[in-house]
C-alpha cells in the first residue's frame, strides 16, 4: 500500500522545484480521509493532466479562461482507475489547451530544460517519483515526447482504446489518452483497467521482427541522437532482434503538414464559442493556431482526414510485405531543449498519431545528462502485443552499458 507519510515528504521536497502539480490545499488530507482503496490498482498513486475532468477539482486547461467553461462529468478514464483502487494524487500542469504555451514545470533531470509538452506535469511527476503513473494525452506527440525528455515510459494506445469523454478536445480526429509510468510492467498493469476490450494474450516465444522507417522522416533527428539510436539498434541486434531497414513515408513532409492543418482546423471548431468572447485571454501561440484553423477550407479538412487511413494503410501494407511486427524510431529529434519557453518538436511522433497506431517509448541513452527514448509503434489495435514486446525490449535495454553521457549537438 502507499506510504502516505513518505510520499508527502518526497512531494514536499521535490514539488516546489519541479512544479508538476496544480496547487490543491489539503491534498494529502483529502487522500487520508478517503476510504481505503481496494482493487487491482490498490497501492498505486496516479496523477491527471489538467484537461481531464475529476469530480471535486476544477479543470483549468492551463488557461486564464473561466474554469466553469470546461466543467462536466468526471472522465470515464478517471472513474475506471478510481474504481480499480488507484489513489488520485492530483491534477498536473498542462500547456495552455494542450498546445505549445508552456507551464511552470521543469525537467527533473535539469530544471533549465523543458519537460516537454503538452503533458509536461504528468511526465515530470512520474519521472521524479511523485506518483506511480499519470494520465496524459497526445494530439501530436504529447505523451511520447515528454516521456522521452523526462526519462520514463510513455504509452499512447490505439486512437479509440481509452474513452475520451470528460477530456477537453483539441483535435477529435486524433486526440488519444495515454500513460506515463516508471516501467513497462506498470504500463501493462494499468492498461488492463484503462483500455476498452482488453485482451490477455500469451507471450510469443519468438522475438518480434522490427523495422526502421528509413527516408525523410529520420532526417529530422539530430546527429548525436541519431548516433545513439544506431547504437541502440546494434544492441538490439546483438540480443537477437531482427531489425530491417525499410523505405517508408516518402511524402513525410506533406503528411506532417496535413496533420498540422487538421488539428488547427479542429481546434478552431472546438473553440468557436469561447474564442469570440475570451480571445483576449488566449496566449499568442494558442491564439495563432485558432486563427490559422479558421482559414482552412472544408475541402482541405476532408483531405487531411482521408490521410489518416491512407497513412495507416501505407505503413501496415509495408508491415505485411516485410513481415514486420513493429517500427523503431527515435522518440524525439534529440534531448529536451534548453529553456522552459519551448516544449520541443513533436515531429517524430506525428506519423503514429496520424495513423491511429499504438506507440510506446522506453528510456535508452543520455546525452549531457538528459535522457533519450526509443519509440516503438505497432499495428492498429495491437496494444496488448506492443506492451508484451516492450517488456522484452526494456529488459534488453536495461543491460546497456553505462550511458555515454556524451556532450554535443542533440
Amino acid at each position: 500500500m502507499i506510504d502516505l507519510d513518505t510520499l508527502q515528504q518526497r512531494f514536499d521536497e521535490v514539488e516546489p522545484r519541479l512544479r508538476a502539480f496544480l496547487d490543491e490545499p489539503g491534498r494529502f488530507q483529502r487522500i487520508r480521509n478517503a476510504s481505503p482503496p481496494q482493487g487491482p490498482l490498490a497501492g498505486f498513486a496516479f496523477a491527471v493532466k489538467d484537461i481531464i475532468n475529476v469530480d471535486g477539482l476544477p479543470t483549468r486547461c492551463g488557461s486564464a479562461l473561466p474554469p466553469n467553461l470546461f466543467a462536466g462529468p468526471q472522465a470515464t478514464c478517471v472513474t475506471r482507475l478510481l474504481g480499480a483502487g488507484a489513489v488520485m494524487l492530483g491534477k498536473t500542469v498542462t500547456t495552455e489547451f494542450a498546445y505549445y504555451e508552456t507551464g511552470p514545470t521543469t525537467n527533473p533531470h535539469n530544471e533549465n530544460h523543458t519537460p516537454g509538452g503538452s503533458s509536461s506535469g504528468s511526465a515530470a511527476a512520474v519521472a521524479a517519483g511523485l506518483c506511480d503513473f499519470a494520465l496524459g494525452s497526445q494530439t501530436q506527440g504529447s505523451v511520447i515526447r515528454p516521456a522521452a525528455f523526462c526519462g520514463c515510459v510513455g504509452f499512447k494506445p490505439t486512437f479509440d482504446r481509452i474513452p475520451i469523454d470528460g477530456v477537453l478536445p483539441f483535435s477529435p480526429s486524433v486526440d488519444t489518452l495515454g500513460l506515463f509510468t516508471r516501467d513497462t510492467m506498470t504500463a501493462r498493469h494499468v492498461a488492463t483497467t484503462l483500455l476498452t476490450d482488453w485482451r490477455d494474450i500469451m507471450m510469443a516465444q519468438s522475438l518480434p521482427r522490427l523495422a526502421v522507417p528509413r527516408g525523410p522522416y529520420l532526417d529530422h533527428v539530430k546527429p548525436a541522437a541519431m548516433q545513439s539510436f544506431e547504437s541502440t539498434l546494434a544492441q538490439l541486434r546483438d540480443a537477437g532482434f531482427r531489425i530491417l531497414d525499410v523505405e517508408a513515408m516518402p511524402d513525410f513532409g506533406a503528411m506532417a503538414d496535413r496533420h498540422r492543418d487538421l488539428i488547427a482546423a479542429e481546434v478552431a471548431q472546438v473553440h468557436q464559442d469561447w474564442y469570440p468572447q475570451y480571445g483576449h485571454l488566449y496566449r499568442p501561440k494558442s491564439k495563432a493556431i485558432v486563427e490559422q484553423g479558421k482559414t482552412i477550407s472544408p475541402q482541405r479538412i476532408d483531405e487531411c482526414r482521408d490521410s489518416l487511413t491512407a497513412l495507416r494503410d501505407h505503413l501496415e501494407s509495408l508491415m505485411q510485405e516485410h513481415r514486420i511486427d513493429g517500427w523503431l524510431s527515435p522518440a524525439a529529434p534529440g534531448t529536451a531543449p534548453y529553456s522552459l519557453d519551448s516544449t520541443g518538436d513533436p515531429v517524430m511522433n506525428i506519423p503514429w498519431t496520424h495513423a491511429h497506431m499504438p506507440a510506446i517509448t522506453l528510456p535508452t541513452d543520455r546525452i549531457g545528462g538528459l535522457p533519450l527514448g526509443l519509440q516503438i509503434a505497432s499495428r492498429h489495435h495491437t496494444d496488448e502485443m506492443l506492451l508484451a514486446w516492450s517488456r522484452t525490449l526494456e529488459a534488453t535495454l536495461s543491460r546497456r552499458p553505462p550511458a555515454s553521457d556524451q556532450s554535443g549537438e542533440t
